[in-house]
């Protein structure tokens, strides 16, 4: 006797046209709904306490932190709105239409790209503050901050949507049936992409980075050279923690970097088309969405006002009159 299985499709009116159901372990998928819904959460409150503390704080209106919340603002975004639309999706169909399909996965392209452009600018940052301190308040102004900040939003606007000019031409061109948001980049586009987004920034934050380990290292022991006798002991303990912290902020930074793109950028590296359909693209996704949350944690919670700033915000110390104008640095 031959059992036949019954097919559940996304849209049953459509018949032949309609996508079938993503068949998964019901258990799997509630724990994955639960993993990522609390990255998302993560994210979101990690950013969130970095823009509340950079706005808030009139102390912590400089060219660095107006760099820091621009990183943030981004990453908040994938927390907010990317990353529960993607959640929705798992073990189900896309029901949200084309429009909406082509405008997700074009901001998805926008955040990362701003996202990673902020990463380097906050590298050139300190690359002059920390290799020409006596000429930085004069190189990096808030003006000239903020100028860079709204080129680098408007550079991923107009270069992604050249990369997803196809896409964006034919948003359904390559999906089989109804219930699908796939997005397919061709070779050329991808290339471009891994370009401007990952190999270019990755060469750049290497390079200054690397220079102001070296710069931070030689200055750490001028003064330790210049010290007398009785401080020699004391001063080379400091040093060398100095360095020790300089070389692990470097490591963390780059690793960070490299494991949340790498897997997102194997696909253009290995000459193939890069598709959002399988499961390999959902992983890399995901790992691509992490930096984001990442981000604060690497780029903010090493800053001592951050921790200070944070605790005031959890306590609700901020809502007291006159609070913004708290001693923090």
């Amino acid at each position: 006797m031959t059992v036949i299985e019954e097919v559940e499709l996304c849209f049953p009116q459509l018949l032949n046209a309609s996508c079938r159901k993503p068949v998964q372990n019901r258990a799997e998928t509630v724990l994955l709904h639960v993993l990522l819904s609390c990255i998302s959460v993560l994210t979101v409150i990690l950013n969130l306490l970095v823009i509340i503390s950079i706005s808030h704080f009139k102390q912590l209106h400089t060219p660095t932190n107006f760099l820091l919340l621009s990183l943030a603002v981004s990453d908040l975004f994938v927390g907010l709105l990317l990353m529960p639309i993607e959640i929705l999706q798992i073990g189900s169909c896309w029901f949200l239409g084309i429009v909406i399909c082509q405008v997700f996965h074009y901001c998805s392209f926008i955040l990362t790209s701003a996202s990673v452009g902020n990463m380097v600018l906050i590298s050139v940052d300190r690359y002059v503050a920390i290799c020409d301190p006596f000429c930085y308040s004069i190189k990096v102004t808030v003006k000239r901050v903020q100028l860079c900040v709204g080129l680098c939003w408007a550079c991923s606007v107009f270069c992604n949507a050249v990369i997803l000019m196809d896409f964006l031409k034919q948003p359904d061109g390559y999906n089989s049936c109804h219930g699908e948001c796939v997005v397919v980049i061709s070779f050329i586009h991808g290339a471009v992409d891994v370009l401007l987004t990952f190999a270019c920034p990755i060469s750049v934050i290497v390079v200054l980075y690397m220079r102001v380990f070296v710069v931070a290292v030689s200055q750490a022991r001028a003064m330790r050279s210049h010290v007398t006798t009785v401080n020699q002991q004391r001063s080379v303990c400091v040093s060398k923690k100095s360095e020790r912290k300089a070389a692990r902020t470097l490591g963390i930074v780059v690793l960070a970097f490299l494991i949340c793109f790498c897997p997102y950028y194997y696909p253009s590296f290995a000459g193939q088309d890069s598709s959002s359909s399988d499961a390999y693209s959902f992983f890399s996704f995901w790992l691509l969405y992490c930096n984001s949350c990442f981000n604060p944690l690497v780029y903010a919670f090493f800053y001592p006002w951050f921790r200070r700033t944070m605790k005031l915000t959890v306590m609700l110390k901020i809502l007291q009159p006159n609070s913004c104008y708290t001693k923090i640095l």
